[in-house]
């Protein structure tokens, strides 16, 4: 499947971005999805899981109450959004399609991934 996110930015600490992750080339209803982001010298980590339909989701404990993960199964269409974010959110953002059905934090679980967008929070 391939995978492009949006969305991506320069914003102040305490402010909101919304990313959102267009996919194709597969039937996005079918599987799990994911974001994941990686921050300059640091490996790639976990932000949030979403299963198949929408009804299951969850998120790691650094943006636990921040981000919210959803998804718009007619639109192919997965989003992040993000609120009250601090300077330690700064990273690159990376989508990622699972071949499961289920949220999944594990990275191995994810065949494909976008080419990530930008986030930067200005404290």
């Amino acid at each position: 499947v391939q995978l492009v996110e949006s969305g991506g930015g320069l914003v102040q600490a305490g402010g909101s971005l919304r990313l959102s992750c267009a996919a194709s080339g597969r039937t996005f209803s079918g599987y799990a999805m994911g974001w994941f982001r990686q921050a300059p010298g640091k490996e790639r980590e976990f932000v949030a899981s979403i299963n198949w339909s929408g009804a299951s989701a969850y998120t790691a404990d650094a943006v636990k109450g921040r981000f919210t993960i959803s998804r718009d199964n007619a639109k192919n269409t997965l989003y992040l959004q993000m609120n009250s974010l601090k300077s330690e959110d700064t990273a690159v953002y990376y989508c990622a399609s699972a071949y499961i059905h289920t949220a999944t934090a594990e990275p191995s679980h994810y065949d494909d991934w976008g080419q990530g967008t930008q986030v930067t929070v200005s404290s």
